[in-house]
C-alpha cells in the first residue's frame, strides 16, 4: 500500500501548551500513534488500502466542487476494450441465437432479466416499497422460469415494462434516451443492449446525485472524518508518516543551521525556529516540490494533482513575467506605459508557453519562437508610432536574454522566483491572506491576476491541510525540536508555544 495521504490545522488544532510539546501525552483522536511498528497482516494491508481510498474519495468530494463520476469509457484500440467488446458480442450473439431457436431458449434472457431487476432495485430509496413491489411482481424470476418451460415468456412485454420503469426513475437528462427506447423498432436483442447502455448512464447519474447530496454533510464533518481516517492508517501502517517526517525534518535542520551560522559576536542573537515558522517554510517547499527526487509527504497525497497543476501554472506565469521584464528593460522608453502592447505580448507569450511542464516541451525552442514574435510585434508598434525599428543587434540581444532564462542562475529568473516566494510566504504567514492576494511584490505586476488566482487556490489547500493534519505536524515538530540540543539560552519551548497559538 502507498505510505502516503492528504491535507492540515487551525489555531485550535495546533493550540498545545508547553506540556503537550515536551511530553508524549496527547489524545489518540488528535495525534499520531507513537507505538512501535509491527508487521502487517494481509487483512490489515487491505483495510489500510480501503481507508486510504475512502479518505481520497471523501477529500475529492469535499474540495473539488466539480467532481463527478463518468460512465467507464475504455480507450479506443486498447486491449481491455477489445476483450470487453468481444465478450459482450459473444453474449449478445448467444442470446440472439437462443431466442431464434424453435422453440426458443431463455437461459441467457433470464440471466439478463435478473441483472436488470437488481439494477432497478438498487436505484430505489429505502422507503419506495410500492415501486419495489411492482418490480418484483413483474420481474418475478420464478414465474418467468415457469413460463419459459412452456414457451410463454413475453420478452417484448417485459422489455416495455422495464423501459417504463426506467422512465419513472431516471434523471430528466435521460428522458430523450427513454423516449428512443420506447420508439425503438430494433430487434429484441438490440433493444436490450440499448437498455443496458441507458442503465449504465443512470448508474452514473445516481452516483453523482448521491455525491451532490453528500457534499454538504462531508464539508461539515470533513476535517474530523479525514483526520480520524488518517489516524487509522497511521496506527495500522509502519512508517506511515515517513515522508512527512522527512519533509519537516529537513526544514528544521535548515532553520537550525541558519540560526547557528548567524551567532556572530556583537550581533543580536537570532531566535530559534518555532512550529509556526517551520510549518510556513515547509508549506512553501510544497509549492516548488521536486517530484523526481522525493514523493510528496503522505499528508499531501490527496492533493498531489492539484499541487502539480498549481506548480505548472506558476512556472508558466513566472516565465511570462521574466520575458516581459526583459523586453521592458532592454527596449526601455519606447514601450513603457503601453498597456495594450504589454497585454498583447503577455497573451502571445502565455499561449506559446502553454504546456511547458510536458517532458517533450522544448523550452529553448519555444523561447526562440517567442523572441521572433515579440520582435515582430515591437517593430510593428514602433513603426506605427514613428520610432525606428529594432536593429539586428538589438533583436539578437533581446533574443539571447530571453533564451537565457532557461539557466538556473539567470538574474532575472532568480529575481522573479525570489519575489514569487516572498509573495506566497506572506500569504502563508498572514492570518487573513485574502486581503493580501492583490499585493504582489514589485516586478510581478504583469502577472498580478494570475498570481492572485493561484495564491487563492494554494492558500485554500494549505489552510484545509492545516485543519486536518495539524495535530500530526505538531507531534512531529515537538519530537524533532526536543530530540535535538538547541543553543544555550535559546530554549524553544516558549517560542514553540507562542508560534502555534499566535497563528
Amino acid at each position: 500500500m502507498s505510505e502516503r495521504c492528504d491535507s492540515m490545522t487551525s489555531t485550535s488544532d495546533l493550540d498545545c501548551s508547553r506540556e503537550s510539546f515536551s511530553s508524549d501525552c496527547s489524545s489518540k483522536h488528535c495525534t499520531p500513534s507513537s507505538s512501535p511498528p509491527k508487521p502487517l497482516t494481509l487483512d490489515e494491508v487491505m483495510e489500510s488500502a480501503r481507508d486510504l481510498s475512502s479518505l481520497s474519495l471523501a477529500h475529492e468530494i469535499t474540495v473539488n466542487h466539480s467532481f463527478h463520476i463518468e460512465p467507464i469509457s475504455l480507450p479506443q484500440d486498447s486491449l481491455w476494450k477489445l476483450v470487453r467488446d468481444n465478450v459482450h458480442k459473444a453474449f449478445w450473439d448467444i442470446l440472439e441465437s437462443e431466442l431464434n431457436d424453435d422453440p426458443p431458449e431463455y437461459g441467457h434472457a433470464i440471466t439478463l432479466l435478473e441483472e436488470i431487476r437488481e439494477i432497478l432495485l438498487s436505484f430505489l430509496n429505502p422507503g419506495a416499497n410500492r415501486m419495489r413491489t411492482q418490480i418484483m411482481e413483474v420481474l418475478d424470476m420464478d414465474l418467468i422460469r415457469q413460463q419459459a418451460e412452456h414457451d410463454a415468456v413475453d420478452i417484448q412485454g417485459l422489455a416495455s415494462h422495464i423501459i417504463t420503469t426506467m422512465g419513472k426513475m431516471c434523471a430528466p437528462v435521460r428522458d430523450d434516451d427513454i423516449k428512443k427506447l420506447h420508439e425503438s423498432t430494433d430487434n429484441i436483442v438490440t433493444l436490450f443492449r440499448e437498455i443496458f447502455r441507458v442503465l449504465d448512464l443512470m448508474k452514473a447519474d445516481m452516483v453523482n446525485f448521491t455525491i451532490v447530496n453528500l457534499r454538504p454533510v462531508l464539508q461539515k464533518q470533513s476535517v474530523e472524518y479525514e483526520r480520524a481516517t488518517f489516524q487509522n492508517i497511521v496506527e495500522k501502517t509502519p512508517n506511515a508518516l515517513k515522508y512527512t517526517t522527512s519533509w519537516i525534518k529537513s526544514v528544521v535542520e535548515e532553520l537550525w543551521a541558519n540560526v547557528s551560522t548567524d551567532q556572530t559576536p556583537g550581533k543580536e542573537q537570532k531566535s530559534v525556529p518555532g512550529p509556526f515558522q517551520i510549518l510556513s517554510v515547509a508549506f512553501l517547499r510544497v509549492l516548488t516540490w521536486d517530484y523526481n527526487k522525493s514523493p510528496l509527504p503522505e499528508t499531501w497525497i490527496t492533493d498531489e494533482m492539484r499541487l502539480r497543476e498549481i506548480q505548472w501554472k506558476l512556472q508558466q506565469y513566472q516565465a511570462v513575467n521574466e520575458v516581459l521584464l526583459i523586453v521592458h528593460s532592454t527596449i526601455g522608453g519606447p514601450v513603457q506605459g503601453l498597456s495594450i502592447l504589454s497585454d498583447r505580448l503577455k497573451r502571445m507569450t502565455m499561449v506559446l508557453l502553454d504546456g511547458m511542464h510536458s517532458p517533450d516541451f522544448d523550452l529553448k525552442e519555444a523561447l526562440e519562437g517567442i523572441s521572433v514574435q515579440i520582435c515582430c510585434e515591437l517593430n510593428k508598434s514602433l513603426t506605427e508610432r514613428n520610432y525606428p525599428a529594432l536593429t539586428a543587434a538589438l533583436q539578437s540581444t533581446l533574443t539571447g536574454q530571453i533564451c537565457s532564462i532557461t539557466e538556473n542562475d539567470n538574474p532575472i529568473r532568480s529575481l522573479v522566483e525570489d519575489r514569487v516566494q516572498q509573495y506566497f510566504m506572506a500569504l502563508i504567514c498572514d492570518p487573513k491572506p485574502q486581503a493580501k492576494l492583490e499585493q504582489v511584490p514589485a516586478g510581478l505586476t504583469a502577472i498580478k491576476p494570475e498570481l492572485a488566482s493561484i495564491g487563492e487556490r494554494f492558500i485554500s489547500l494549505v489552510n484545509y491541510n492545516k485543519s486536518v493534519y495539524g495535530p500530526f505536524y505538531a507531534d512531529i515538530i515537538r519530537k524533532l525540536l526536543f530530540s535535538s540540543n538547541p543553543p544555550a539560552g535559546n530554549q524553544p519551548q516558549s517560542t514553540a508555544q507562542e508560534s502555534i497559538t499566535s497563528e
